[in-house]
């Protein structure tokens, strides 16, 4: 669904960005393709790697939305993947993150309606289910103003959705790329939060099949969750440095100590199908829409209420053998 058509990604240079854009030009053709990025060293890197004809790089904020309408002329599709998500970093500034998230997240729904962009997916965080800090508060709102956006659209054509899910292997910031450069470095030890921590566990290229598989179900307002294994992070230390001692320091300002995905509150509103679930529109649209039967021609059923999916609830963790046998350029 992708051929023919220009995409615009917002926060493009980041690890989504990259392995989308290289997804995309393997198996679509394109005729544009956008990234919006404020950094003009990682644009530079980037086009580098990623020089296609149909490679376009805009300098630009998403928390300015004249620079954002200029960039989505001519836009079929948008992935909204720009986001301050440090955890600690959001406490400590958090009127930063809440223009970033927050402001930002508005600039890219009115920059699409006024555009008449056919489709956004905005990705989100199971750090916005019941949040505790500020990163998944802001990307709460976010989550939020997406959805409600299908009730601004008026006459447009504009659909918007959203994309939730866990941490990403080896995404930079996370653990997985930490562990590493401290096994590099030598360290006779390695940090752990808390030895009960667990985790949502998906591969970047998990995440990004996702998103596009989303683009192809969406009709507007959906929250859409997959179903992926958890990890604890014992495991995760001991099958990346088998042998070497744990330390435990505490967890983090803001930090959970398992991740939610979707609250028990949401159950009511929830749709499961073979390998997701849907969090629909607690709020009623104009336009009535059949979530349980998506665009892609798969039915789903409400979940049982009272429903919760937490990373300790999991039915599937990743045991060490497992974690061991990931690629090894992931772990």
């Amino acid at each position: 669904m992708f051929d023919n058509k220009s995409v615009l990604i917002t926060g493009g240079t980041g690890s989504f960005g990259n392995k989308f854009i290289k997804d995309l030009l393997a198996q679509h053709k394109p005729s544009r393709v956008v990234v919006f990025s404020r950094d003009e060293l990682k644009q530079f890197e980037m086009q580098q790697v990623l020089n296609a004809s149909c490679m376009r790089y805009f300098l630009g904020d998403v928390r300015d939305g004249e620079r954002l309408k200029q960039a989505m002329r001519g836009i079929d599709y948008v992935i909204h993947a720009a986001a301050l998500k440090q955890v600690p970093a959001a406490e400590y500034n958090p009127t930063e993150c809440i223009r970033t998230n927050v402001d930002g997240a508005q600039n890219v729904i009115n920059a699409a309606i006024e555009n008449g962009v056919e489709k956004v997916i905005a990705l989100s965080t199971d750090k916005a289910a019941s949040p505790i800090n500020l990163y998944g508060a802001t990307k709460l709102l976010s989550d939020k103003l997406f959805v409600a956006a299908n009730n601004m659209v008026g006459g447009h054509r504009t659909r918007f959705a959203v994309v939730r899910y866990g941490n990403v292997v080896g995404s930079r910031g996370s653990v997985v790329p930490f562990f590493r450069k401290l096994i590099a470095e030598g360290a006779d030890s390695l940090p752990i939060t808390d030895t009960r921590m667990t985790r949502f566990w998906i591969t970047l290229e998990q995440g990004v099949e996702f998103v596009m598989k989303n683009f192809e179900r969406m009709q507007g307002g959906e929250l859409f969750v997959p179903k992926i294994p958890s990890v604890r992070i014992v495991d995760l230390a001991s099958a990346m440095a088998p042998g070497l001692p744990h330390r435990v320091v505490g967890i983090r300002p803001g930090e959970k100590l398992h991740e939610l995905m979707i609250a028990r509150d949401d159950s009511l509103h929830t749709l499961v199908f073979d390998d997701h679930y849907v969090i629909t529109p607690s709020i009623r649209f104009i336009v009535q829409t059949d979530y349980a039967n998506n665009l892609a021609g798969e039915t789903g059923t409400l979940v049982e209420e009272g429903f919760k999916y937490s990373s300790d609830k999991n039915t599937h963790f990743l045991n060490i053998p497992e974690l061991q046998a990931l690629d090894q350029q992931t772990l």
